[in-house]
Protein backbone atom coordinates (compact mmCIF):
# COMPACT_ATOMS: atom_id res chain seq x y z
CA UNK A 1 0.00 0.00 0.00
CA UNK A 2 1.71 3.69 -0.64
CA UNK A 3 0.81 6.17 1.89
CA UNK A 4 0.72 9.90 1.79
CA UNK A 5 1.49 11.89 4.79
CA UNK A 6 -0.05 15.71 4.16
CA UNK A 7 3.03 17.82 6.00
CA UNK A 8 2.37 21.09 4.36
CA UNK A 9 0.53 22.56 7.52
CA UNK A 10 1.28 25.78 9.43
CA UNK A 11 1.10 26.79 13.05
CA UNK A 12 -1.04 29.93 13.18
CA UNK A 13 -3.17 28.09 15.88
CA UNK A 14 -0.68 27.47 17.72
CA UNK A 15 0.70 30.52 18.06
CA UNK A 16 4.06 29.14 16.56
CA UNK A 17 6.69 30.54 14.09
CA UNK A 18 6.52 27.82 12.02
CA UNK A 19 5.39 24.53 10.92
CA UNK A 20 3.52 22.86 13.75
CA UNK A 21 4.71 19.24 12.65
CA UNK A 22 8.55 20.71 13.34
CA UNK A 23 7.69 21.74 16.61
CA UNK A 24 8.66 19.31 19.56
CA UNK A 25 6.50 16.58 20.82
CA UNK A 26 8.45 14.48 23.77
CA UNK A 27 11.66 15.88 22.87
CA UNK A 28 10.87 14.92 18.55
CA UNK A 29 9.35 17.25 15.90
CA UNK A 30 5.54 16.12 15.52
CA UNK A 31 6.30 14.44 12.11
CA UNK A 32 9.04 12.14 13.70
CA UNK A 33 6.18 10.06 15.56
CA UNK A 34 3.76 10.09 12.60
CA UNK A 35 6.66 8.71 10.17
CA UNK A 36 7.28 6.08 12.99
CA UNK A 37 3.89 4.47 12.93
CA UNK A 38 4.00 4.52 8.86
CA UNK A 39 7.43 2.64 9.30
CA UNK A 40 5.96 0.64 11.99
CA UNK A 41 3.32 -1.08 9.64
CA UNK A 42 4.80 -3.64 7.31
CA UNK A 43 1.40 -2.92 4.47
CA UNK A 44 3.08 0.27 4.00
CA UNK A 45 5.68 -0.31 1.05
CA UNK A 46 6.21 3.36 -0.21
CA UNK A 47 5.77 6.92 2.02
CA UNK A 48 5.04 10.33 0.22
CA UNK A 49 5.52 13.38 2.44
CA UNK A 50 3.92 16.40 1.20
CA UNK A 51 5.21 19.96 2.05
CA UNK A 52 6.09 23.22 1.53
CA UNK A 53 9.45 24.31 0.61
CA UNK A 54 10.95 25.98 3.32
CA UNK A 55 10.63 22.78 5.49
CA UNK A 56 11.87 20.66 2.89
CA UNK A 57 15.31 20.38 4.43
CA UNK A 58 14.19 20.13 8.05
CA UNK A 59 11.55 17.37 7.47
CA UNK A 60 14.88 15.51 4.85
CA UNK A 61 16.87 15.84 7.69
CA UNK A 62 13.71 13.55 10.21
CA UNK A 63 13.20 11.32 7.38
CA UNK A 64 17.30 10.51 7.29
CA UNK A 65 16.84 10.01 11.35
CA UNK A 66 14.62 7.61 10.97
CA UNK A 67 16.82 5.35 8.28
CA UNK A 68 13.68 4.13 6.56
CA UNK A 69 13.38 0.88 5.20
CA UNK A 70 11.19 1.45 2.35
CA UNK A 71 11.13 4.23 0.09
CA UNK A 72 10.19 7.83 1.42
CA UNK A 73 9.63 10.44 -1.18
CA UNK A 74 10.07 14.28 -0.92
CA UNK A 75 6.53 15.50 -2.53
CA UNK A 76 6.51 19.36 -2.84
CA UNK A 77 2.88 20.84 -1.81
CA UNK A 78 0.45 23.54 -2.84
CA UNK A 79 -1.29 26.71 -1.65
CA UNK A 80 -4.11 24.02 0.06
CA UNK A 81 -4.46 20.48 1.20
CA UNK A 82 -6.59 19.80 -2.02
CA UNK A 83 -3.99 20.63 -4.36
CA UNK A 84 -1.23 19.28 -2.28
CA UNK A 85 -2.76 16.12 -2.02
CA UNK A 86 -3.58 16.30 -5.79
CA UNK A 87 0.16 16.82 -6.27
CA UNK A 88 0.90 13.81 -4.06
CA UNK A 89 -1.51 12.01 -6.21
CA UNK A 90 0.48 12.74 -9.41
CA UNK A 91 4.18 11.85 -7.85
CA UNK A 92 2.79 8.36 -6.95
CA UNK A 93 4.84 5.49 -8.47
CA UNK A 94 3.07 4.14 -11.68
CA UNK A 95 2.66 0.72 -10.11
CA UNK A 96 0.19 2.09 -7.50
CA UNK A 97 -3.39 1.28 -7.34
CA UNK A 98 -4.59 2.23 -3.66
CA UNK A 99 -3.48 4.94 -1.33
CA UNK A 100 -3.63 5.93 2.00
CA UNK A 101 -3.87 9.40 3.12
CA UNK A 102 -2.68 10.85 6.39
CA UNK A 103 -2.24 14.62 8.25
CA UNK A 104 1.14 14.78 9.29
CA UNK A 105 -0.88 16.48 12.39
CA UNK A 106 -2.42 12.72 13.46
CA UNK A 107 1.17 11.93 15.37
CA UNK A 108 -0.50 9.78 17.71
CA UNK A 109 -2.12 7.26 14.64
CA UNK A 110 -1.43 3.39 15.87
CA UNK A 111 0.65 1.13 13.39
CA UNK A 112 -2.46 -1.37 13.73
CA UNK A 113 -5.02 1.31 12.37
CA UNK A 114 -3.06 1.90 9.17
CA UNK A 115 -2.95 -1.39 9.03
CA UNK A 116 -6.43 -2.24 9.49
CA UNK A 117 -7.29 0.86 6.94
CA UNK A 118 -5.01 -0.82 4.50
CA UNK A 119 -7.32 -3.98 4.66
CA UNK A 120 -10.69 -2.20 4.86
CA UNK A 121 -9.47 -0.25 1.63
CA UNK A 122 -9.19 -3.50 0.00
CA UNK A 123 -12.00 -4.97 0.66
CA UNK A 124 -14.09 -1.04 -0.26
CA UNK A 125 -12.22 -1.15 -3.30
CA UNK A 126 -13.84 -4.38 -4.88
CA UNK A 127 -17.09 -2.36 -4.69
CA UNK A 128 -15.48 1.28 -5.89
CA UNK A 129 -15.69 2.61 -2.18
CA UNK A 130 -13.18 4.49 0.19
CA UNK A 131 -12.87 4.11 3.61
CA UNK A 132 -12.60 6.84 6.51
CA UNK A 133 -11.16 6.63 10.00
CA UNK A 134 -13.43 8.37 12.14
CA UNK A 135 -15.31 8.40 15.47
CA UNK A 136 -18.70 8.70 16.34
CA UNK A 137 -19.82 11.86 17.68
CA UNK A 138 -20.12 12.15 21.40
CA UNK A 139 -21.27 15.98 22.13
CA UNK A 140 -24.50 17.49 20.99
CA UNK A 141 -24.16 19.29 18.31
CA UNK A 142 -25.71 22.29 17.38
CA UNK A 143 -26.15 23.98 14.00
CA UNK A 144 -25.97 28.02 14.24
CA UNK A 145 -27.17 30.98 12.22
CA UNK A 146 -25.67 34.35 13.29
CA UNK A 147 -25.08 33.20 16.75
CA UNK A 148 -28.44 31.52 17.25
CA UNK A 149 -29.22 27.43 17.59
CA UNK A 150 -31.31 26.80 14.33
CA UNK A 151 -31.21 23.02 14.51
CA UNK A 152 -30.20 20.12 16.54
CA UNK A 153 -28.91 17.18 14.37
CA UNK A 154 -29.49 13.05 15.01
CA UNK A 155 -25.99 12.92 17.02
CA UNK A 156 -26.59 8.71 16.84
CA UNK A 157 -25.57 8.99 12.83
CA UNK A 158 -22.85 11.92 13.03
CA UNK A 159 -19.42 10.38 13.11
CA UNK A 160 -16.06 12.58 13.36
CA UNK A 161 -14.03 12.25 10.09
CA UNK A 162 -10.43 11.77 10.42
CA UNK A 163 -7.74 10.05 8.40
CA UNK A 164 -6.60 7.95 7.31
CA UNK A 165 -8.50 7.53 4.28
CA UNK A 166 -8.05 5.44 1.42
CA UNK A 167 -9.02 5.49 -2.12
CA UNK A 168 -8.58 3.62 -5.32
CA UNK A 169 -5.68 6.38 -7.21
CA UNK A 170 -7.62 6.14 -10.57
CA UNK A 171 -11.10 6.72 -8.66
CA UNK A 172 -9.59 9.48 -6.57
CA UNK A 173 -7.67 11.18 -9.17
CA UNK A 174 -10.76 11.57 -11.05
CA UNK A 175 -12.19 12.89 -7.77
CA UNK A 176 -9.30 15.59 -8.33
CA UNK A 177 -9.17 16.41 -11.61
CA UNK A 178 -13.17 16.93 -11.52
CA UNK A 179 -12.50 19.29 -8.31
CA UNK A 180 -10.50 21.28 -9.99
CA UNK A 181 -12.58 21.44 -13.08
CA UNK A 182 -15.75 22.69 -11.49
CA UNK A 183 -14.07 24.65 -9.12
CA UNK A 184 -14.99 22.61 -5.82
CA UNK A 185 -13.80 22.47 -2.63
CA UNK A 186 -13.89 20.14 0.26
CA UNK A 187 -11.83 19.52 3.39
CA UNK A 188 -11.28 16.50 3.24
CA UNK A 189 -10.57 13.71 0.17
CA UNK A 190 -14.05 11.70 1.02
CA UNK A 191 -15.63 15.47 0.38
CA UNK A 192 -14.76 14.43 -3.28
CA UNK A 193 -16.28 11.08 -3.29
CA UNK A 194 -19.11 11.99 -2.14
CA UNK A 195 -19.53 15.17 -4.46
CA UNK A 196 -19.52 12.34 -7.49
CA UNK A 197 -21.69 9.81 -5.50
CA UNK A 198 -19.66 7.47 -4.73
CA UNK A 199 -19.56 5.08 -1.81
CA UNK A 200 -17.10 6.31 1.60
CA UNK A 201 -17.37 3.42 4.30
CA UNK A 202 -16.19 4.33 7.88
CA UNK A 203 -13.65 2.31 9.95
CA UNK A 204 -13.87 3.35 13.61
CA UNK A 205 -10.78 4.66 15.00
CA UNK A 206 -9.46 4.58 18.20
CA UNK A 207 -10.13 8.54 20.58
CA UNK A 208 -6.74 9.07 20.70
CA UNK A 209 -6.23 9.61 16.77
CA UNK A 210 -6.48 13.23 17.63
CA UNK A 211 -5.44 16.04 14.89
CA UNK A 212 -2.96 19.02 16.72
CA UNK A 213 -4.70 21.81 16.49
CA UNK A 214 -4.06 24.05 19.48
CA UNK A 215 -1.05 24.45 22.13
CA UNK A 216 -3.64 22.23 24.20
CA UNK A 217 -3.54 19.31 21.81
CA UNK A 218 0.46 19.05 22.30
CA UNK A 219 -0.06 18.61 25.78
CA UNK A 220 -2.66 15.73 25.50
CA UNK A 221 -0.36 13.75 22.78
CA UNK A 222 2.17 14.45 24.94
CA UNK A 223 -0.29 12.55 28.14
CA UNK A 224 -0.93 10.12 25.65
CA UNK A 225 3.03 9.22 24.68
CA UNK A 226 3.82 9.43 28.25
CA UNK A 227 0.73 6.31 28.49
CA UNK A 228 2.18 4.35 26.27
CA UNK A 229 6.02 5.01 27.00
CA UNK A 230 4.53 3.44 30.45
CA UNK A 231 2.57 0.59 29.14
CA UNK A 232 5.61 -0.44 27.18
CA UNK A 233 7.97 -0.69 29.92
CA UNK A 234 5.67 -2.93 31.79
CA UNK A 235 5.29 -5.30 29.30
CA UNK A 236 8.71 -5.68 28.36
CA UNK A 237 10.54 -7.77 30.33
CA UNK A 238 12.99 -7.12 33.04
CA UNK A 239 16.81 -8.55 33.01
CA UNK A 240 17.37 -11.80 33.78
CA UNK A 241 18.07 -13.40 36.67
CA UNK A 242 21.07 -14.91 37.69
CA UNK A 243 20.97 -18.85 37.73
CA UNK A 244 21.84 -20.48 41.03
Amino acid sequence: MHLLIAAAGSGRRMGADRNKLLLPLAGRPVLAWTLDAALACPAIRWIGVVGQPQDADAIGALVAAARPDRPVEWILGGETRQESVSRGLEALPAEAEAVLIHDGARCLVEPALLAACVTALEWAMEEGAGIVAATPVTDTIKEVEDGTICATPDRSRLWAAQTPQGFGVAQLRLAHSTASAEGWSVTDDAGLFERLGLPVRVLAAPPSNIKLTTGFDLTIAAAVLAERFSAAASESPGPALPRL
